[in-house]
């Protein structure tokens, strides 16, 4: 399965990020939670901080353009094979960095892409 690395994981179940986690889990994702909140979310506990990750297929962002900056760097040195942009988080910058690193960007919802079966 794929190994996702969400951004902007939550434990705050009111929140797309929370979702996101439990269905990647349930769905046999290994999920690497990283975020600003303490805690757990599909009892994994979240990242405070940017440790070195290795294998990840996906990023999946959660957190707006105004906040993405200070993980571009980090993101692109994990060499996903993807950055899926959930609605709110599209940022043509961003994308255009990801290319050049020739990493794949979609905007995209993780949850539909889940729910039809087109993770």
């Amino acid at each position: 399965m794929k190994k996702t690395v969400i951004i902007g994981a939550t434990p705050n179940p009111s929140r797309y990020a929370f979702f996101a986690a439990e269905r990647l889990t349930q769905k046999g994702h290994e999920i690497v939670p990283l975020g600003i909140k303490k805690g757990t979310v599909a009892g994994v506990p979240i990242i405070n901080n940017k440790p070195k990750i290795i294998d990840v297929d996906t990023v999946t962002m959660y957190v707006g353009p105004q906040r993405q900056e200070e993980w571009i760097d980090y993101i692109l040195s994990l060499k996903p094979k993807r950055i899926i942009f959930n609605p709110g988080t599209e940022n043509p910058i961003f994308y255009q960095k990801a290319a050049a690193a020739g990493i794949f960007t979609e905007e995209a919802c993780t949850l539909v892409m889940l729910s039809s079966q087109t993770y």
